[in-house]
């Protein structure tokens, strides 16, 4: 549909999506702060409220989203396996276990998967195995492992992650947080080489900082890191949650300076919009320190996760998606790039997402995403002026036309 969103009336039993939102608003903690739309079903990029408004979906659960609502192959997977079992625990072994992970293992080039749940236990497991690894491999001594981590970063909410965030939002009146990080400025070569020391046991790096407005690193920066890695004995772990699996228009963000790093941290699209799934990926020198007992999770790795993460792989080993997310990112960065000078500072983009920062003039980013509704776009401010966009990748060049149609419409006040 490429019209301006309309409305038509549902069932009167229902409430309005006015009522829903400030009963949902009344009786839950105020962690976010969502934008009044109540969502009752979706296909592909389009969502629909429960008073029949439709609107186009540019932000895909933060990538979560990746293949769009209710991908008819992903659906066929879980309702699948929802006839036969969804959960053993990890004390017995499945019939989708192995499949998944040596899958997913090979779309990464890796030996190894540990399967997780959500995208912060992919970090804190990276955490954990990497602290290991610097202790029983490279030889540091008890308790000194350190992390080198970038400012601006986003890996989750956990009390450990937060800790070593430079957000205020995200890190005060949460303390006292775990020692052993060590932020430098993203981007910056110099300064990571400058912050190892023999304690250094690894770097935890997002190749692009999502949350922080689609931060792209300067060129070789990934590779230089790669480098610096392998000459100091230092692991390389890639968040890759938000930026992997197909969203830059390439299988992984790394894979645009042609660069593997130690441990794949993965989420999100993994679990196709269905089920959480998370993953750290990686060789058995690596994630072979783990042994029995010191690292688990009831759910991670579960049969209906595992069914589900499967057919996403099989969906990224075609490479249709990367190549429509490059081929419609064309699109979106020509048309968003025409916006500058025109409500719009400044944008980033790779593949299908985008960091659009506003003009102050024009209202905050959260004003743009409003007026952005009204349009029937939804969309997500960050950090005050800028806004992101991450369309499904199964988004229409005519849809997604249409979209940055409105925001262009809405930036210059029309």
């Amino acid at each position: 549909m490429t019209a301006m969103a309309t409305t038509t009336s549902t069932s009167t039993q229902h409430e309005s999506s006015t009522e829903q939102f400030q009963r949902a608003e009344s009786r839950t903690a105020h962690n976010y702060h969502p934008l009044p739309v109540v969502v009752e079903h979706a296909a592909g990029a389009w969502m629909t409220d429960v008073d029949g408004t439709r609107f186009l979906d540019l932000l895909s659960g933060y990538s979560a989203l990746n293949f769009g609502h209710s991908h008819p192959v992903l659906l066929q997977a879980a309702h699948a396996q929802l006839d036969k079992l969804t959960l053993t625990s990890r004390a017995f072994v499945h019939d989708q276990f192995a499949d998944f992970c040596a899958a997913l293992g090979d779309l990464c080039g890796k030996d190894l998967v540990l399967p997780m749940n959500t995208g912060a236990e992919a970090v804190e497991t990276a955490i954990k195995v990497i602290r290991k690894w610097g202790y029983e491999v490279k030889g540091i001594a008890p308790d000194q492992a350190e992390i080198i981590v970038a400012a601006g970063n986003f890996h989750g909410r956990t009390t450990t992650i937060v800790g070593f965030s430079d957000d205020p939002d995200a890190r005060d009146n949460f303390g006292p947080f775990a020692p052993g990080f060590v932020m430098v400025p993203y981007g910056d070569l110099a300064a990571v080489e400058a912050a190892i020391t023999e304690n250094t046991a690894g770097i935890i790096i997002e190749p692009i900082q999502g949350e922080g407005g689609v931060v792209i690193p300067p060129d070789g920066f990934l590779r230089g890191l790669r480098e610096l890695c392998t000459q100091r004995d230092v692991l390389f772990a890639a968040d890759e949650i938000q930026a992997g699996l197909g969203r830059t228009g390439k299988t992984f963000a790394c894979d645009h300076e042609d660069v593997v790093p130690d441990l794949y941290l993965l989420g999100k699209a993994l679990g196709g919009g269905i089920v959480p799934v998370s993953a750290v990926v990686a060789n058995r020198e690596i994630l072979g320190v783990l042994r029995p007992g010191q690292h688990g999770s009831t759910f991670g790795g579960n049969p209906l996760a595992c069914a589900v993460g499967t057919a996403v792989v099989g969906m990224l080993a075609t490479d249709e998606p990367q190549t429509r997310a490059a081929e419609l990112g064309v699109v979106l960065r020509e048309r968003l790039e025409a916006m500058i000078g025109h409500g719009v500072l400044a944008v980033r983009t790779r593949g299908l997402w985008a960091g659009v920062d506003i003009d102050p003039q024009v209202g905050t980013g959260r004003a743009v995403c409003e007026r952005l509704m009204a349009r029937g776009v939804l969309a997500k401010d960050t950090h005050g002026s800028t806004i992101r966009l991450a369309p499904p990748l199964v988004v229409s060049e005519e849809d997604l036309v249409w979209g940055l149609d409105q925001l262009a419409a809405v930036v210059r006040g029309d």
